[in-house]
């Protein structure tokens, strides 16, 4: 199999390389550093699969474009697939496979970093430092200890969070339909909302949680609640939680990802002029505090990411069952 791995960075090609060794009789990689879309699928031509990550579009047209040059398959290189037209990779009789959990640790682990370096502004205190200022003024945090934290989504991530957060001695409560009994407490989404100190968001992107948290979620929150999205930029509704921020509804705002990501992270833009509106208002607020959807960026992660695609890339030229495939 000649698989194009699109969006390629220079960090995670060493990882796929030292377990390509087990595959070489079957599969041959390729590297573009382009993103997929339909000004470059026409890099596909010999290919028989492609490799894509979040920010990739392969939607109706671009799987179109794909099948008429003989591509057979599509490995997404992280777990979520909502960048994925799914009914017409089915229609071109196009496999899907994922990399379901490569390191939910991680991910938890990146919340944490976040809720931690916002209350306790070690960001800040850093810098102060640096300076030669070691004034405590503006510094002032809060214990997580008996803090009430909320987990919407409880999957693998959700409950590596879970784990640490029973940890710091807090509580927990999980929204998620899906979710049984374990270390937390379950209740619905409004309970939650209205009850935690902490939200964080850790449910895939789909029709019924696009905007999730918007204007009228952010109503039932408390004062100064401090929100954390690691998951999918589309759950939190952008304006939404600008006016949040200027009303000092949301105390503290963590992200990892964001709704119009795909035009901006990945990528050096010091050179550049920012010309999104939105989130340049974001990062402006000194409450806040974005990183460039690194959540998943340890050794351990990238490691399982690219044995999990390879895997999936010598199923598919064996013939063999797929073991990851996206129903």
């Amino acid at each position: 199999m000649k698989l194009a791995l699109f969006s390629a960075q220079k960090y995670e090609q060493p990882f796929f390389e030292r377990n390509l060794t087990e595959y070489a009789e079957s599969v041959s990689l390729s590297y573009f550093e382009q993103s997929l879309n339909r000004n470059t699928t026409p890099l596909c031509q010999g290919f028989d699969a492609v490799c894509v990550f979040v920010n990739d579009t392969v939607d109706k047209h671009v799987i179109a474009d794909m099948a008429a040059v003989g591509i057979k398959a599509i490995l997404l290189r992280c777990a979520g697939f909502n960048n994925v037209d799914l009914d017409a990779a089915k229609e071109h009789n196009i496999k899907v496979c994922r990399v379901p959990a490569y390191s939910p640790e991680a991910v938890a682990e990146h919340c944490i970093a976040l809720m931690l370096t916002l209350n306790r502004k070690t960001h800040k205190a850093f810098n102060r430092v640096r300076e030669g200022n070691f004034d405590l003024n503006g510094l002032l945090g809060f214990n997580l200890f008996k803090k009430t934290i909320g987990i919407i989504g409880c999957g693998k991530i959700g409950l590596a969070l879970v784990n640490i957060l029973n940890g710091f001695g807090a509580k927990v409560l999980v929204c998620d339909p899906m979710a049984g009994e374990g270390p937390y407490t379950l209740c619905d989404l409004d309970t939650l909302l209205t009850q935690s100190d902490v939200i964080s968001l850790h449910c895939p992107l789909n029709e019924h949680t696009h905007h999730l948290i918007d204007a009228s979620a952010f109503e039932k929150m408390k004062d100064g609640v401090m929100l954390i999205n690691t998951s999918r930029g589309a759950l939190l509704d952008s304006q939404a939680c600008i006016q949040a921020l200027k009303s000092k509804k949301l105390g503290h705002l963590g992200l990892d990802v964001y709704e119009q990501e795909s035009e901006l992270f990945f990528k050096d833009h010091r050179e550049e002029i920012m010309q999104d509106d939105i989130f340049s208002r974001l990062i402006s607020f000194p409450n806040v505090l974005v990183t460039g959807h690194q959540g998943f960026f340890t050794q351990e992660a990238l490691s399982e990411i690219a044995c999990t695609t390879l895997q999936s890339a010598n199923e598919i030229s064996q013939g063999l069952a797929l073991t990851n495939e996206v129903i």
